[in-house]
């Protein structure tokens, strides 16, 4: 069909053809698309039609454009899942087929903040375990933890020993998670960050900010995981009511 006798609007159908070509293989992950002149040449449109769908397929993490460099296919996310599922991180890694790691970079006692306690309200904390971690997949890192529990609720002898936060909740205080209440933000350039999870600097992070609860509405875990967008990917069911 040619792109112009779609009667949808021309960057819609530009977006349709680029999002099929690199199904297709005709361009490949990590590779750099044709100039825009010539893609805009290839597709009969004009170089301001291209850029407005080179805009929303870079917003969709599909491609990322680098500034006086070109347009670059991005790597398609290995692992995906609902956000209305609540998984731990390690859950979604083996669901992969991956084999799920980690590595502690600290593990320390802190004085609970006027935000941490509100977070834990009504419950009264003074105290939290922080634990950072790196998550890996097959060794490779792919998701920054750091997460607070009250101190009482969790061994820090122990977290070493354990992949899962979420089991070692269960395990040690009989607190088991049944759901969570989650923020979404999307994350530009954290030297440090960066630097621990292998990012190029335009790649972008997905964080999700976690308050755990236990079926009785007992908040016991805030986490602010930083996911590698190249590598997960979250979507979630819409009911109309």
């Amino acid at each position: 069909m040619s792109i112009k006798t779609d009667s949808r609007h021309l960057y819609l159908q530009v977006i349709d053809e680029i999002t099929k070509d690199i199904e297709n293989g005709k361009y490949r992950e990590k590779e750099k698309l044709p100039s825009e002149y010539q893609l805009s040449k290839q597709l009969g449109v004009s170089r301001a039609t291209l850029r407005e769908a080179l805009r929303i397929l870079e917003e969709d993490n599909v491609v990322t454009r680098r500034h006086g460099v070109g347009t670059f296919v991005n790597s398609k996310p290995i692992f995906s899942s609902g956000i209305e599922e609540l998984s731990s991180v390690t859950q979604m890694i083996e669901q992969s087929g991956k084999i799920a790691g980690s590595q502690y970079l600290s593990t320390e006692l802190i004085e609970a903040t006027d935000e941490d306690k509100a977070k834990f309200s009504p419950r009264k904390v003074n105290t939290l375990a922080k634990i950072e971690r790196v998550r890996t997949a097959d060794n490779k890192p792919v998701v920054f933890c750091i997460d607070k529990v009250p101190e009482n609720l969790i061994p820090l002898d122990r977290v070493h020993e354990e992949d899962s936060i979420f089991e070692l909740l269960e395990d040690y205080a009989n607190k088991r998670i049944a759901y969570a209440v989650t923020y979404i933000e999307p994350i530009s350039y954290h030297d440090r960050i960066y630097s621990i999870l292998d990012c190029v600097p335009d790649q972008s992070l997905l964080l999700l900010k976690q308050i755990h609860y236990t079926s009785k509405d007992e908040a016991i875990l805030y986490s602010a995981n930083y996911f590698r967008s190249d590598i997960f990917s979250f979507h979630v069911l819409r009911k109309r009511v």
